[in-house]
């Protein structure tokens, strides 16, 4: 299968005055053409800083320490700023979770999105204009002629999200970045933004890689699912299998405090503990301090991705042919209610 994502090895750390933060750290990760990769997490376990640092849009006391970024089969990991501006928002592309961050306030949606355009396609202002208004269309913003000299406070959170994803897709990008572009909507929007983003990827066979905490949303959404945790990827698979057949603990207790994919009359349970400080990590399982599934080897040791099948893989010393048979908890096992629940 294609690849229009490739990162290999990738870690990235951070100067502060407490010292060196390893925000990511040793990530292998591929995105397919024309899939929804999610990649899935508690806050601050490096998801953003993953995405970001393909669009080289890290702060300037970050570093990436090792690793290729290799972008539709061109290795970008050393590319300046002058040649990122070449690929950003044409190849690869980005949308935020507040809109208001993104779009210029005193400026009409339909300018924003025709600079956005004029970047880097060679048309008059006239053409410009023109496939704006189309995107408008195309994002299902109604009557685009009218709104199109509107600013953003006459638009809703929704339609504002909408506008930035028209920006977003204005050079037609292979690759979109959705860093939780829902989560400050309600739930009806939530629903339509996630049935848009679909909808535009099918239209346009562009591949997305969504960001997001809520494993509720991501159920909806994803084709596969990556989960990290403390700057790593800990399991990866198709949505099936990660919803339907986890097999790391930590997987286990994402599925076990989300109220939509515990089982009916199931107990809602959190993890224990805080995520840790990625400040000189120990070469062991960070998840072992919050794992109750702990064993010695979690300690001492990072486990490496076991194979379960051909798309599923976890780092977890359980999948050892040594360990002891632990099972994924009651709540959580496969059955018809699992997903029931899910947007």
């Amino acid at each position: 299968m294609d690849n229009v994502l490739e990162l290999r090895n990738l870690s990235i750390s951070f100067t502060s005055p407490e010292g060196t933060i390893n925000a990511v750290r040793d990530v292998t990760l591929d995105v397919h053409k024309g899939e929804v990769l999610a990649v899935v997490g508690e806050s601050g376990c490096g998801k953003t800083v993953m995405c970001q640092s393909v669009m080289k849009l890290l702060p300037k006391n970050s570093k990436i320490d090792r690793g290729e970024i290799i972008l539709d089969g061109t290795d970008i990991t050393n590319y300046s700023e002058r040649n990122m501006r070449k690929i950003r928002g044409k190849d690869v592309s980005m949308i935020f979770q507040d809109p208001m961050t993104t779009l210029n306030p005193t400026i009409p949606i339909g300018k924003q999105i025709t600079e956005a355009i004029l970047v880097h396609n060679k048309i008059s202002r006239e053409d410009a204009k023109k496939r704006a208004i189309e995107l408008l269309d195309l994002i299902g913003i109604d009557d685009p002629v009218h709104r199109f000299n509107l600013q953003p406070h006459f638009f809703s959170g929704g339609m504002r999200q909408r506008c930035v994803l028209a920006i977003a897709l204005a050079s037609n990008p292979k690759l979109l970045f959705a860093d939780e572009p829902t989560t400050a909507l309600d739930v009806t929007v939530q629903a339509k933004i996630l049935d848009l983003l679909l909808e535009v990827r099918d239209k346009l066979g562009l591949s997305i890689v969504f960001v997001s905490h809520d494993l509720g949303v991501v159920s909806r959404i994803a084709d596969r699912v990556a989960v990290m945790y403390a700057g790593k990827i800990v399991e990866i698979g198709t949505v099936d299998e990660v919803f339907y057949d986890p097999r790391h603990p930590y997987t286990w207790g994402l599925m076990s405090s989300h109220p939509s994919l515990v089982k009916r009359g199931g107990e809602l349970k959190s993890i224990p503990g805080m995520p840790p400080v990625l400040i000189n990590p120990p070469d062991c399982d960070m998840f072992a301090f919050r794992n109750k599934y702990a064993m010695k080897a979690d300690f001492e040791q990072m486990p490496p991705m076991f194979k379960i099948s051909d798309t599923h893989y976890a780092a977890t010393w359980l999948l050892d042919s040594r360990a002891p048979k632990v099972e994924c908890p009651v709540s959580l096992r496969k059955n018809d209610d699992v997903m029931e629940g899910c947007l």
